[in-house]
């Protein structure tokens, strides 16, 4: 079974709005740490390059990378950018999580 991960062109379109401001790499890491209300977090930066064992998604030349330990929590996962009324924000919709709490930050599997 392949352990995929896949940016939306909106989230695609926000990275690479943000990286050119920034001067860097279109490229979004999405790495998972314990901690949340719900168990793991996701968290998000700019990286300069993948590394070496991550899973690499690509969208209008923009990158999304994660490494090999979070890939297990979040193969099969979307990253989309969604502005509402309540802010704008980088989501991912995980088919591995169980459950996940208000703010869509965190999960658990």
């Amino acid at each position: 079974m392949e352990q995929t991960v896949t940016l939306s062109p909106s989230a695609a379109a926000r990275v690479a709005a943000i990286a050119d401001k920034q001067g860097k790499p279109a490229i979004l890491r999405l790495s998972v740490e314990g901690g949340g209300c719900s168990g793991f977090q996701y968290k998000f930066g700019l990286a300069d390059a993948p590394e070496s064992d991550d899973a690499v998604a690509e969208t209008d030349g923009v990158r999304l990378v994660v490494d090999s330990i979070s890939l297990d929590l979040v193969s099969g996962c979307v990253v989309d950018y969604v502005e509402s009324l309540g802010g704008a924000a980088f989501r991912v919709e995980n088919p591995n999580a169980a459950a996940g709490c208000g703010c869509g930050s965190s999960f658990s599997v």
